[in-house]
């Protein structure tokens, strides 16, 4: 079993969207994926109502409660554990780190965005954990290159000593119209644009895994 803590402590970046969407490309039959809600806002589970489907399965739970959750979950036979996290409780962002074989960090590609990921960079390099940074909400592409702002932002974050994803997530409308039904875009509009960088992500989060865990 893996478990992936998405955590960024500035807010609005897109961790509960992104939890959302990988969270439903990380189930697989008989080896479901299991959401952990530690925001107090609870908008994953906000989200998680809406859903007709019955996977992934949600926990809303306090960060304190995470290694007995994770334990419960690797003998329930779960695949993936994704942890949604809040902004600005560092306590909160360390406990999840301290139980996830990955941690995504995701950013805006804005300066002010930039300037406010590092200490969530910190906090993972302080734990001993090699975070992987995703560039989130960018400007969509207009032609074969990205754009300026996009590539400036990868440049910054690489100088951070940070892992980048090679797939920036763009900001569409099509991801808020799936949210809004309880869905993804990846089930919403499959084939979109929105859900090849979603899957792209997806393919590169697993990659990314630690090997030694696949077989617990």
């Amino acid at each position: 079993m893996h478990v992936i803590a998405i955590a960024a402590r500035k807010g609005g970046v897109g961790k509960t969207t992104l939890a959302m969407h990988l969270s439903v490309l990380a189930s697989a039959p008989g080896r479901p994926a299991l959401l952990l809600d530690t925001d107090p806002q609870h908008s994953l589970a906000w989200w998680h109502r809406l859903r007709k489907e019955d996977e992934p399965n949600l926990i809303e739970a306090d960060a304190r409660e995470l290694p007995d959750i994770i334990e419960a979950a690797r003998r329930e036979g779960f695949g993936r554990v994704i942890i949604d996290t809040p902004p600005h409780a560092e306590d909160s962002i360390l406990n999840a780190m301290r139980v996830a074989d990955l941690v995504v960090v995701p950013t805006r590609p804005g300066p002010l965005d930039l300037a406010a990921v590092a200490t969530t960079l910190e906090l993972a390099h302080r734990i001993g954990k090699a975070p992987l940074a995703v560039l989130n909400h960018c400007p969509p592409r207009t032609g074969a290159a990205e754009p300026a702002i996009v590539t400036e932002a990868r440049a910054a974050l690489s100088n951070m000593g940070a892992a980048v994803a090679a797939t920036a997530v763009a900001n569409r409308v099509s991801m808020s119209h799936a949210i809004l039904t309880g869905s993804t875009v990846n089930e919403h509009e499959p084939g979109g644009k929105a859900a090849g960088e979603v899957e792209a992500l997806w393919r590169e989060i697993e990659a990314a895994l630690p090997r030694e865990t696949e077989t617990r």
